[in-house]
């Protein structure tokens, strides 16, 4: 069956928040996670309903393309299946606070080498790039020379310069930044793949929130703790796109997948995702890689 492929990448211009409902523990509101390594994702319903959302505020007046596209509304659930199929989004790129140069773009070989395999599957063209290995968590790898030590929240790094030029390359494909190579020269940081798993834990911001009664002080009970991704991070999610199953109007999975990269973003490339909206918070700069069968 004829198929077209894509990635789309998420830079957070605002703080997002996607959510998991309430909690028990200490944050109220935490986010999403993936459930074997606790890394923030935003799980692919979230993301397909923005999308959902966005089309319907620009496609107005071409219902029957995006039904096609997303599917019948929900009175109709059992139609039709839509032709567009979306994933997780998955953290690639988290901005941690620094010592030494304001904040560091933080990677590990683990979230590098996910991203070369969804490539490889979603038969995107890349330039092959060597996944660094390395053993020791208090080590980092840096594109540039002249660090000694390496500060990213409480913990201290001994760093070594390592030739990444192809890797970033890649990177700054997906960034959603200008001059995305020269910020990721400065910028990027590899450290081990635990070290990685713990700071994504712990280095997210988490703000304590309240509600106000008419005479504008806190309501009674309403303050609670909400977790969010920071802004400059980067998560990727897999696109697919099949032809369309709505019988009385045939689309091939290019013109399904056109109503993500040219109805949708074609001239405006933000999407606002998860939560408090009203607030400004969930846009995120959008950048969308065709597979080589686009």
């Amino acid at each position: 069956m004829q198929q077209v492929t894509g990635l789309l990448s998420l830079t957070t211009d605002t703080s997002l928040h996607a959510g998991t409902g309430s909690s028990g523990d200490v944050i109220d509101l935490p986010i999403q996670r993936e459930g074997h390594n606790g890394w923030p994702c935003v799980f692919g319903s979230a993301v397909k309903g923005a999308l959902r959302a966005r089309a319907e505020q620009l496609m107005p007046d071409t219902t029957a393309d995006l039904q096609a596209a997303f599917g019948p509304d929900t009175g109709h659930a059992s139609d039709h299946a839509g032709a567009l199929s979306v994933g997780d989004a998955r953290l690639l790129l988290m901005p941690v606070r620094s010592l030494t140069g304001t904040f560091r773009w933080v990677t590990c070989p683990a979230a590098l080498q996910r991203l070369r395999d969804d490539c490889q599957r979603l038969n995107l063209q890349q330039d092959e790039w060597d996944i660094p290995s390395l053993n020791d968590e208090a080590t980092a790898l840096l594109p540039t020379d002249g660090v000694e030590a390496l500060y990213l929240e409480e913990y201290r790094f001994q760093t070594q310069t390592l030739a990444l030029d192809t890797l970033i390359d890649a990177l700054a494909r997906l960034l959603g930044r200008d001059q995305g190579k020269d910020l990721l020269s400065q910028r990027l940081a590899i450290v081990h793949d635990d070290m990685f798993s713990h700071l994504v834990r712990t280095a997210t911001p988490v703000n304590a929130r309240v509600a106000l009664d008419e005479k504008k002080t806190v309501r009674r009970g309403a303050l609670w703790y909400e977790e969010t991704l920071p802004p400059e991070t980067l998560l990727y999610a897999p696109l697919m796109a099949l032809p369309s199953r709505r019988q009385d109007h045939p689309m091939d999975a290019s013109a399904v997948f056109q109503v993500i990269t040219d109805k949708i973003f074609g001239k405006h490339p933000w999407l606002q995702l998860g939560g408090n909206e009203t607030v400004g918070m969930g846009w995120c700069s959008v950048k969308i890689l065709k597979g080589a069968n686009a």
